[in-house]
């Protein structure tokens, strides 16, 4: 192909507008049958975005304790639907388990990650405010958006009333000055249509970007449709040699060799994968000695926080559609006052601020030219802050497959038995409580904590499965994301890692995964896998 087309077949609904559905975009009855653990997650809740997400009478999993799976399998996967929030982590996360004494300690601090976010932020394109926060290192930005009147107010009054937090606008994967490589892409078109993909490559994905520069190299076989659900081992080169793979729409069995391997299906997927991978050198799946395979599943815990409405700036408004929100660090447990006795970790929020909409005032006993002024102006500016809070790894947290219940290629299932536990549920009470704190201090009216209803998985950041460690004998991956059994097999999705801390963990997967191919490709060379 000389031009790559694939967002085109993959994103159809990016230019539609609500009117363009029957039903308003409203999720049907038939969807909801087939769509029922997808459309509980409110992820799928519109009918211009549910073809991203997969039919779960045809994809089913299990749960021993409920875990909102959310997935999909398409081209370019869920760097179509990520959220884009882009977060450096620190060596307060990287050093966290060794402190506590919590599971095991990561094998890299901040030092060995911090030139591979250089080199992936250049790439990508990162929007965002330098701060110089030791526990959010600042990224290589592109200018900020500008954040609205009222979340102004709000970072003025935490800059005046606190010397422990500050509000900042979110950092994100979308180009707002310049171009980046890849399909032509170019700056944000503020339409907030993110959800539905991004025809112009304003924010950064697979399809608008790497996908079309490695088919330019001509060295790239795309296939999709192919379900890897086996690693091969070579018993006397003591290294995989390829993998197994179903076409999804033959049902045939193709063999794919390979002197480097690399897992990146998303750590629920590449973890099924090693435990499918059994043989008598791998009786309990590739990588699997320690025993740790499957387990130590986590997420960011959500859903919890306070809303408020503000008397004023009645003359101010916005254009365009921001597809972004503000963001207040970390701001527990980095020493000295910040410290608390009742929990470990910590937790930022994610939010913003808007004006409410003219249907405030459409209710049963309006009318008369009152009404009809009313309709033509916005509502009152109100503010939200959402918390995203850190979950540790249990080892009881874990997934299994069922051999018993299979899916329509004869592979297992997923099991999942994972939950918050006590550290969780005491962070989520702080989280609430000091949300209502900053918008009652702020001067925010009518404020209202909430904590709804979360389970694991809902965060759509599930970690862990295949944890990086130095010790083998407790740990899946070494240093570099090769497993420990296989030197040739690499994972660097959401299952190697060791801890989840708190911010959005899509940047360090992208750094682990440039870092782990530049070593891949030295030792290559060196004829050392």
């Amino acid at each position: 192909m000389e031009e790559w087309s694939n967002t085109l077949t993959v994103t159809p609904t990016m230019n539609k507008d609500p009117w363009d559905y029957p039903n308003g975009e409203v999720i049907t009855q038939e969807t909801k049958k087939r769509q029922p653990k997808q459309s509980r997650t409110g992820y799928t809740t519109t009918e211009s975005r549910k073809h991203f997400f997969v039919d779960d009478i045809k994809h089913p999993y299990n749960e021993d304790k409920q875990f909102d799976w959310c997935r999909g399998y398409h081209v370019g996967g869920r760097s179509l639907t990520w959220g884009r929030q882009s977060y450096r982590w620190s060596d307060f996360d990287f050093e966290a388990n060794a402190k506590d004494g919590v599971a095991v300690d990561w094998p890299i601090r901040y030092k060995d990650l911090a030139p591979w976010y250089s080199y992936v932020e250049k790439h990508v394109g990162i929007s965002g405010e330098a701060l110089g926060l030791p526990q959010l290192p600042d990224s290589e930005f592109l200018k900020p958006m500008e954040l609205h009147c009222v979340e102004d107010h709000l970072k003025n009054s935490l800059s005046e009333k606190y010397d422990d937090r500050l509000l900042t606008i979110g950092r994100v994967a979308h180009i707002t000055e310049g171009t980046k490589p890849g399909a032509g892409r170019i700056g944000c078109q503020y339409r907030n249509r993110c959800s539905r993909g991004c025809p112009f490559g304003g924010y950064f994905s697979s399809n608008s970007s790497t996908l079309p520069m490695a088919e330019a190299t001509g060295n790239m076989t795309l296939r999709p449709n192919s379900i890897v659900h086996e690693v091969m081992y070579d018993p006397e080169t003591k290294k995989a040699s390829g993998v197994r793979v179903i076409d999804a729409e033959t049902n045939e069995t193709i063999e794919f060799k390979a002197k480097v391997i690399f897992l990146c299906a998303s750590a629920v997927a590449s973890t099924s994968i090693l435990m499918q991978s059994k043989s008598s050198y791998f009786p309990n799946g590739m990588g699997n000695a320690s025993g740790e395979l499957g387990h130590n599943i986590m997420d960011h815990h959500f859903q919890v926080g306070a809303k408020g409405e503000f008397d004023g700036f009645n003359d101010k408004y916005f254009t365009g559609r921001r597809p972004n929100g503000i963001y207040i660090p970390r701001f527990r447990n980095l020493g000295g006052s910040t410290n608390q006795k009742d929990f470990i970790r910590g937790y930022g929020y994610q939010g913003g601020g808007a004006r409410g909409s003219w249907t405030e005032n459409v209710k049963e006993m309006a009318y008369g030219p009152e009404f009809k002024e009313a309709i033509l102006n916005p509502g009152g500016w109100n503010m939200g802050l959402n918390g995203f809070g850190e979950v540790l790894p249990y080892h009881e947290n874990h997934m299994y497959l069922d051999y018993e219940k299979t899916d329509q290629w004869g592979l297992p299932t997923v099991t999942f038995d994972a939950e918050l536990k006590e550290n969780e549920m005491i962070m989520r009470k702080d989280m609430q409580q000091q949300a209502i704190e900053m918008l009652e201090t702020a001067g925010f009216k009518n404020v209202y904590g909430y904590d709804n209803k979360y389970t694991l998985g809902l965060g759509i950041h599930e970690m862990g499965t295949a944890r990086m460690g130095r010790d083998p004998k407790t740990s899946v991956l070494n240093g570099n994301n090769q497993l420990h059994e296989v030197p040739n097999v690499f994972v660097t999705d959401g299952a190697c890692m060791t801890s989840a801390a708190n911010q959005n963990p899509s940047l360090t997967y992208m750094a682990l995964t440039a870092k782990a191919a530049h070593f891949a490709v030295e030792e290559l060379k060196k004829n050392n896998i």
